[in-house]
């Protein structure tokens, strides 16, 4: 016997929670799937902290989404007393003389200031100089570097906004089963169809928000514009915290010309002597399924050969702790918010492309909108119609 819903959402990380906790706000009967027990460590959407700034160099369509964000992590916190968003300031640093790259764009610094004086976000333009006398814990600057610094930003704390949404999705409503696969998703007439482990569920909508796994129920053209890479977090021990104060910030370094020539990091979590840190690779493909999750010694020793050795005050070479996660990628970097070409009541929302969590909140708010009101105008530059071009 099937069950019905309005809603059906599929896989309840970072996209997922926030859908159903959207769609069950708006009085939607909602019936969530994920094939594991959100919040895990198996997907995109783990590690701690994540790195959050509304002026997005990455493309001024994303501000919107952000912004709207950090307006629901602080309506939730209201909410649930939990504290989810830390604006402890973000840090986005580039080689002042030659050429840097982040996620495809290049001079991600100007990109960065040109979309906080566009949409009207506060910040402030450094040097390398300015930062090293400012913010000790950076290390070896050249003193030319451009800066962009935005005290707004900071970082949220992921596995707790995945929490807090599903507990506020469940508490209108909301049925959530975790360790249900989803195994199937298809369309007929004007229904969805949603095959699991344990039977079918009718819908009006599906959301299909499976990241890594997406590609697998969604088929062409996802199949082919999707990718899956292997990304690693690294939390070395801080032999000393002096040059760590209270206004730390997250930050964004880009030390070289490539997409591959920078690392990202947090400032200690507070009583925790530990740094994280991160670079990030798209040479290596994978699979969700295959992926390997052990991270090796030899691979901590690399990042902190590389990226971490002479750049941040106190970091040592003792690993405290290290994880792996998935990027699932696009051609363009960019994110993929829409319906199924052959399916239209199947929503794609996938992928986010290693910068999607800080957008998250967000882009659960406006699906439901464009689902409830059919209007997907606001979400028309993530449409899948930019890869026919």
């Amino acid at each position: 016997m099937s069950m019905h819903a309005d809603v059906v959402v599929v896989g309840l990380g970072a996209m997922g929670a926030a859908c159903a906790y959207q769609f069950a706000r708006r009085g939607a009967k909602v019936i969530g799937f994920d094939r594991f027990a959100p919040p895990h460590a198996l997907g995109s959407s783990h590690g701690e902290t994540r790195i959050t700034r509304q002026a997005v160099g990455e493309g001024a369509d994303y501000v919107p989404l952000v912004t709207a964000s950090h307006r629901i992590w602080r309506e939730l916190e209201a909410e649930t007393g939990q504290k989810l968003f830390e604006a402890c300031g973000v840090l986005v640093m580039a080689p002042g003389k030659g050429e840097s790259s982040h996620h495809g764009k290049p001079d991600f610094v100007a990109r960065s200031t040109a979309a906080a004086r566009a949409f009207g976000v506060p910040h402030e333009t450094m040097t390398g100089a300015d930062v090293a006398r400012r913010f000790p814990q950076f290390t070896n600057l050249e003193g030319d570097e451009k800066v962009y610094y935005e005290p707004g930003g900071g970082y949220v704390f992921p596995e707790r906004c995945i929490e807090a949404q599903l507990a506020r999705a469940a508490a209108l409503g909301a049925e959530l089963q975790s360790d249900r696969q989803v195994l199937s998703v298809r369309q007929e007439a004007d229904r969805a169809i949603v095959t699991t482990s344990q039977g079918e569920v009718v819908a009006g909508h599906v959301i299909v928000s499976a990241g890594g796994w997406a590609a697998d129920l969604l088929g062409a053209p996802f199949d082919r514009l999707l990718t899956v890479n292997r990304q690693v977090l690294h939390w070395f021990a801080l032999d000393d915290m002096s040059a760590y104060a209270a206004d730390a910030p997250v930050f964004i370094w880009m030390h070289g010309p490539t997409d591959v020539d920078y690392l990202y990091g947090f400032p200690p979590l507070p009583g925790d002597p530990r740094v994280k840190v991160a670079t990030e690779q798209y040479s290596d493909a994978t699979t969700a399924d295959a992926m390997s999750r052990e991270v090796s010694a030899e691979e901590s020793a690399e990042m902190h050969r590389v990226h971490v050795a002479g750049r941040l005050a106190g970091a040592s070479t003792t690993v405290a702790k290290a994880a792996a996660c998935l990027y699932t990628v696009t051609p363009d970097n960019g994110f993929i918010i829409d319906r199924h070409p052959a399916m239209d009541r199947v929503v794609a929302i996938s992928a986010c492309s290693g910068h999607g969590f800080k957008h998250s909140a967000g882009i659960g708010e406006a699906v439901a909108a464009a689902v409830t009101t059919g209007s997907w105008e606001p979400l028309r530059p993530f449409a899948l119609a930019r890869f026919d071009r």
